[in-house]
């Protein structure tokens, strides 16, 4: 088992991806400060290339590919957003690129992952393994697998995101970050202990699917089924080996928000921000609101994973 990522492999992910991905900005409401009595930063991924900030992980993991593993090509499995980045990341490579993805997956994840040159496999999330299935794929092809969360190189990738809102915005008091295999948070874990030591981090999951609440309470990683919620991108039935490992040591506690919270979010951004964030991204911000009286006069952090929600899906969610 390769050994677990540091703050110095963040450091090495932040070199590796520069030339390649966007720094996105940080930005402020006064409304929602007011709202809230608090200084709330959002680092917006949902402007990360192919809309999330898959794209650091997936792009840090197939940088680093042999000549050889190049030439055979990578495979990988997702609801969405790492297909996306996979396949983009391949592109811009010249690799090769194999995606599972459930069959109900939103239809422009789907198109793009497509658009990007990647081959894309169906499967049924609640009946079929994913895992089980990139395994087979990768030994019978001879691809390399790439995760979505648990590997070393994805997890450092994702916590540049973290560490450019500390180089931004200096030390906050509280972190908060969306939580599906834990890729993101157990990055962010990463930069928070060497950026802001004080700051209390905190992972948000869909409140269906809080396997990753379970397992912080229980000390062990905790499987469920495929959980029913608008947020895709965190659909996730545990956390990985190397993320847990992170998630127990460094992460205050996790939080959970429902599909309203979400559709509240999503409404917010919209109207006040004017910028279009998925369900998956609006978890902290719910947590966010749901925790004001206790953040009030604080310096607060949100990470928006993500804006992959395609026109028709945004305007059957919020009907005029």
């Amino acid at each position: 088992m390769p050994q677990a990522p540091t703050y110095s492999d963040v450091e090495q992910a932040a070199a590796r991806i520069e030339p390649y991905a966007h720094r996105t900005p940080v930005l402020r409401s006064r409304l929602i400060n007011e709202e809230l009595g608090a200084d709330v930063v959002f680092k917006c991924e949902n402007f990360q290339r192919m809309g999330a900030f898959k794209f650091r992980g997936a792009f840090n993991a197939l940088s680093r590919f042999t000549p050889e593993q190049r030439r055979s090509g990578v495979v990988a499995y997702s609801s969405g957003n790492h297909a996306q980045a996979v396949a983009l990341s391949a592109s811009i490579l010249g690799i090769p690129a194999t995606i599972v993805m459930p069959h109900d997956a939103p239809p422009s994840k789907v198109a793009a992952t497509k658009g990007y040159g990647g081959e894309v496999i169906s499967y049924d999330r609640y009946t079929e393994d994913r895992e089980e299935i990139g395994r087979t794929l990768a030994a019978e092809r001879g691809l390399t697998l790439v995760p979505p969360y648990d590997h070393p190189d994805v997890i450092a990738g994702q916590g540049t995101a973290s560490r450019e809102l500390f180089t931004e915005v200096g030390e906050l008091d509280a972190l908060f970050v969306p939580l599906g295999g834990g890729g993101l948070l157990s990055g962010a874990a990463l930069a928070r202990s060497a950026l802001s030591p004080d700051c209390q981090l905190y992972g948000v999951e869909p409140e269906a699917g809080n396997d990753g609440q379970q397992s912080l309470r229980r000390g062990e990683i905790v499987h469920i089924d495929t959980p029913k919620t608008l947020a895709d991108g965190a659909q996730t039935q545990h956390l990985g080996a190397y993320t847990f490992d992170i998630i127990r040591r460094e992460v205050t506690d996790i939080f959970t928000a429902t599909d309203s919270e979400l559709l509240e979010g999503i409404r917010i951004f919209a109207s006040t921000m004017k910028i279009v964030v998925e369900p998956t991204g609006c978890l902290g911000f719910a947590a966010v609101r749901a925790r004001a009286a206790d953040l009030r006069g604080k310096r607060v952090g949100v990470i928006l994973s993500g804006g992959n929600i395609d026109a028709a899906r945004l305007a059957a969610l919020l009907p005029a």
